[in-house]
């Protein structure tokens, strides 16, 4: 038998080709994927998953659910992810409240460090808004301060949970101003928002897309909005500089993590879709009605396991400066 140079080759190419398709092949997940919010329903981050959760489930061929774990300010929901089986089943919708604020804000009670994460992708950017009851007698941020520094301590202003950075703009505004209200965190902004428009809590922070409806409508009366720009969801909404105080700036934005140890060929297959959801025009609409921004990360606009990484090592370190000034705490 003549063994020849061509037949050699023929036959390592032969198997060579399943291990090139297989290297080319993406991850996939084998079974449902979950999405752990660690708020209630109804808020800003429990839109943001529920968005994000049927057209991941279409490119991935898998359900994908929005899991509820709410409490200690986005803290119960990073626990649950940060100890979860790392392989790329189960993802948490991450906050700049559970990502960045309360890790100086806890402290040692924080029962996670950033390392127990891993970054996936940033989602969206929201300004957070400043309203009031309507029955409130202002109508600028400008007089909603005049009135509270004739009545200290007399004001409530609400938060969808201590820590949040609803909480944190609102002790920011109490900075800035030199006002004195007191602070009133619940579990998430659904029944913050009730008890506003009920007039048992007179001032509200909140993400602007949960609240959003509610303004429009007349329900509550906005007064500004956080971020440096107007929000083209809300144009004759001021910003706080705009109101006089440029120190009350915040912009929460909304993410995927996962556990640390999740595959990287996991972490870059999620990152992928994630770019390739919030690039529909549909989608890119649909935030856009709720007052979202396009995270911006990378050049083209979009966002990477690497750019979100660095993103929230920034804010952390932002954040924690600004727990420092305002002197907040958590009980």
């Amino acid at each position: 038998m003549t063994i020849t140079r061509r037949t050699v080759l023929g036959a390592a190419a032969l198997l060579a080709a399943p291990m090139s398709v297989g290297a080319q092949t993406p991850w996939a997940p084998t079974r449902p994927v979950r999405i752990v919010v660690g708020f209630p329903p109804a808020g800003t981050t429990d839109i943001a998953a529920r968005l994000l959760s049927e057209p991941l489930s279409r490119r991935l061929g898998q359900p994908v659910t929005v899991e509820n774990r709410p409490g200690a300010g986005g803290n119960i929901g990073n626990d649950v992810v940060a100890k979860a089986e790392p392989d790329g089943h189960t993802l948490l919708m991450q906050t700049i409240s559970g990502g960045a604020i309360n890790y100086s804000l806890y402290g040692a009670r924080m029962p996670i460090r950033p390392e127990d994460l891993a970054a996936v992708g940033l989602m969206l950017r929201v300004p957070n808004a400043i309203f009031v009851n309507p029955t409130l007698p202002v109508r600028t941020l400008r007089e909603l301060v005049d009135y509270a520094k004739t009545r200290p301590g007399a004001l409530n202003i609400g938060s969808s949970g201590a820590g949040t950075s609803l909480h944190m703009t609102g002790e920011l505004l109490k900075l800035e101003a030199g006002i004195d209200m007191a602070h009133v965190p619940f579990r998430g902004a659904g029944p913050m928002i009730l008890e506003i428009i009920a007039g048992r809590v007179e001032v509200g922070v909140d993400n602007l897309p949960s609240v959003i409806g509610h303004l429009r409508e007349g329900r509550l009366r906005p007064l500004a909005v956080t971020t440096a720009t107007r929000s083209p969801a809300m144009p004759d909404v001021p910003t706080t500089a705009e109101a006089g105080f440029a120190g009350v700036e915040a912009t929460a934005w909304f993410g995927l993590q996962g556990p640390a140890r999740m595959p990287r060929a996991a972490i870059q297959r999620y990152s992928d879709v994630l770019n390739e959801i919030i690039r529909e025009p549909d989608m890119q609409r649909r935030l856009a009605d709720l007052g979202g921004m396009a995270p911006a990360l990378t050049p083209d606009g979009g966002t990477s396991p690497e750019t979100f990484d660095a993103f929230i090592k920034a804010e952390i370190v932002k954040w924690s400066e600004v727990v420092r000034r305002s002197g907040a705490t958590v009980e």
